[in-house]
């Protein structure tokens, strides 16, 4: 499903010409079964945002390989990892990143919109999705009125509806209180079960990363681990 092998990335800081390298990750290699929740933890820092970050296509590294379902993407170039982004991940994120002048409906539509679906079928798959997280009541009502733990919901609904194989997550329950963060953490339990959805899961917190099939560790750019429920 992914393969990542010897990716190295550095950041330049400082200023024009005395600028300073950083090397944020050092050699990265792991790889992900389909329908594996794997959990990524590290401390603020660490680099697993970053690494999230250039498997998304956002970022191109310095060297090193990724394959997604057997297509080399680390060469991609904007327009190329942003087609391939539309069709392979979805995305969920700490901030939610819904838009506030679109109803729950409409935010979790978006990607269809984008991928040319006709209306018909885009009103289909919103609202077996919306019943689907448990938000058809609340399909007409913009994020503002939600809880923290409903624009999640819709976030994850955004992120399925275009019937991605990964689904990448920065942090997903870093803004919600313990009790809508277990919520959160069942539904995605569900959802791969019942989907066999691949989940990558970037996160500082150990209570997040116990739903994850393997675990593993980021410090300082290296990534350790990755043995069945154990850092």
């Amino acid at each position: 499903m992914i393969t990542v092998d010897a990716l190295h990335h550095t950041f330049s800081i400082g200023k024009k010409g005395h600028e300073k390298k950083v090397e944020v990750l050092k050699g990265i290699s792991f790889h992900i079964e389909r329908g594996e929740i794997i959990a990524i933890v590290g401390k603020s820092g660490s680099g697993k945002s970053t690494l999230l970050q250039i498997i998304a296509g956002f970022m191109k590294p310095d060297s090193g390989s990724i394959l997604v379902n057997n297509t080399e993407i680390a060469g991609y170039n904007e327009k190329q990892s942003a087609a391939f982004r539309l069709d392979n991940f979805g995305f969920i994120f700490q901030n939610f990143q819904l838009l506030p002048a679109q109803t729950v409906f409409e935010n979790i539509e978006l990607p269809l919109k984008l991928k040319g679906v006709n209306r018909d079928l885009r009103a289909q798959k919103v609202t077996e999705l919306l019943n689907k997280v448990g938000l058809t009541e609340v399909a007409d009502h913009y994020p503002n009125e939600l809880s923290g733990g409903q624009q999640q919901r819709v976030s994850i609904a955004r992120a399925m509806i275009t019937n991605p194989p990964i689904i990448l997550a920065d942090e997903p329950t870093g803004s919600l209180d313990s009790q809508t963060e277990q919520e959160i953490l069942a539904l995605i339990r569900k959802l791969n079960k019942e989907e066999n959805l691949t989940f990558v899961i970037i996160t500082h917190d150990e209570e997040v990363a116990t739903i994850s099939d393997r675990q593993f560790r980021m410090t300082d750019g290296v990534l350790v681990g990755g043995m069945s429920r154990v850092i």
